[in-house]
C-alpha cells in the first residue's frame, strides 16, 4: 500500500506491545499498554516555511494518545502531526 500524507503528517507503524515483562512474567492482553514507539512508513511534505524533520525508516517515541488510529491491509497504522512526536531514536 502506497500512503502519502499530507502536509505535516506522518505515518507511523506502531511497534507490538511487550509479552513478557523483565522478570519473565508474561503480560495478558487485557493489561498490554499501548506502544509510544514506531516506525515511521511515510513522511507529507510539510507545511509553508516548514521542512519536515523526521524521514521514513525513522523509529519515533510519540506521545501515548497521539495520532488516529486505522488499519489498512490488516497492519494497524497511526497518523500524527510531527509536533506529535517527541523524539527520533538513532
Amino acid at each position: 500500500m502506497n500512503m502519502k500524507p499530507i502536509n505535516d503528517r506522518v505515518v507511523v507503524k506502531p511497534a507490538s506491545a511487550e509479552e513478557k515483562t523483565k522478570g519473565g512474567i508474561i503480560i495478558p492482553d487485557t493489561a498490554k499498554e499501548k506502544p509510544q514507539r514506531g516506525e515511521v512508513v511515510a513522511v507529507g511534505p510539510g507545511k509553508k516555511d516548514h521542512e519536515m524533520t523526521v524521514q521514513k525508516g525513522d523509529t519515533v517515541l510519540y506521545g501515548k494518545d497521539s495520532g488516529q488510529e486505522i488499519t489498512l491491509d490488516g497492519q494497524d497504522y497511526l497518523i500524527m502531526r510531527e509536533d506529535d512526536i517527541l523524539v527520533i531514536l538513532g
